[in-house]
């Protein structure tokens, strides 16, 4: 897996011998692209255990009879530290939370049941994106469903109208949360082997285990009233951050003979630009030109990478109040070279 990361990030730079210039600060980022065991064993600790505590308090509060109110309150950390573990996750897709494959694979699987989410599949999905991503002629990889102005115009009404339901920000974020943890990830990507099929059948096996032996523990009301909202705000939360780092204002996207991988990740990935708090439980990823600049980088050096190269610095921050407008960008305008509203 290693090797295929490489191949990305090598497939870039071979674009380079016949025009792509990379810029003499790009070597400096993979002085961060070494792992810690130390740094990640204590990623583990500082996040599973307070989700587990939060998760027994959580049922505890329905045993003792306490208003439903606790529950959902003590549901909000909780379903940020669910999305610190999917950060983990991410990492240990692209192999550089650890230092070694196996470390990285057995984690995925384990943290893939917490979010719901299969190691295999996802992975096949994910390192596509970080190959296509802001490439007008290979969408459709682990990105949001995004068309052209042109395409839009020429579309039947039929596709419109899908298109218009799917980039609605509360079907999108609010109901697609449950939709996509809950069902969509228990079906394997049609573009998928059979590593990958066999992937999610063990990922759904995994999950059905843990949610038979939790509902036996503690019963199944106890369980769906907890499960289920840290899942749907984990879950909205987690598309959100999705969104915002490949659809905002300005943005990059290119034809196939135009892409060039440097403005992808400068231009086309932002740089959301969080309070302290909400980058730990995001796991650094709004420094996320920083990411698709070279995905080895662990998400425990990426602030690190960004403060140590002035030229990462130079990117024009994502702020929150910023970031809402973007919902309204529906389009990608090709002659304007900018995302657009619905006409």
């Amino acid at each position: 897996m290693v090797r295929h990361e490489l191949n990305i990030i090598n497939s870039v730079e071979e674009k380079s011998k016949t025009g792509q210039i990379w810029p003499d600060w790009h070597q400096k980022l993979k002085k961060f692209q070494h792992s810690s065991i130390m740094v990640a064993s204590w990623q583990l600790l500082n996040t599973l255990v307070p989700y587990f505590g939060l998760w027994y308090l959580m049922v505890r509060s329905i045993q003792l009879g306490y208003s439903y109110i606790w529950t959902l309150m003590l549901a909000i950390p909780a379903a940020a530290f669910l999305v610190r573990i999917f950060i983990l996750f991410h990492d240990c897709v692209h192999n550089s939370f650890l230092r070694w494959k196996g470390g990285n694979t057995f984690f995925g699987y384990f943290l893939g049941v917490f979010v719901f989410t299969s190691f295999e599949d996802w992975r096949f999905t994910h390192l596509r994106h970080h190959g296509t991503y802001a490439n007008l002629d290979s969408r459709g990889f682990g990105d949001i469903w995004t068309m052209t102005l042109k395409e839009y115009e020429n579309s039947p009404t039929i596709k419109k109208i899908r298109y218009r339901l799917y980039r609605n920000p509360i079907l999108l974020v609010g109901l697609g949360a449950i939709f996509n943890f809950l069902f969509y990830n228990r079906i394997p990507d049609l573009r998928v082997k059979r590593k990958e099929r066999v992937g999610v059948i063990l990922t759904n096996l995994l999950i059905l285990a843990v949610v038979l032996t939790a509902a036996r523990i503690i019963g199944w009301r106890a369980y769906l009233l907890i499960q289920l909202p840290v899942l749907w705000l984990a879950g909205g939360a987690g598309i959100w951050l999705f969104y915002v780092q490949h659809q905002f204002e300005g943005g990059y996207w290119a034809r196939k003979n135009e892409w060039d991988p440097l403005r992808a990740a400068m231009e086309g990935s932002s740089f959301y630009d969080l309070p302290a708090i909400l980058r730990w439980f995001s796991g650094n990823i709004g420094y996320h030109h920083v990411h698709h600049l070279n995905p080895m980088i662990p998400n425990y050096h990426l602030k690190k990478c960004f403060d140590f190269v002035p030229e990462l610095r130079a990117k024009e921050p994502l702020t929150i109040k910023k970031s809402l407008r973007s919902h309204r960008l529906k389009l990608w305008d090709e002659n304007l070279q900018k995302m657009i509203v619905f006409p």
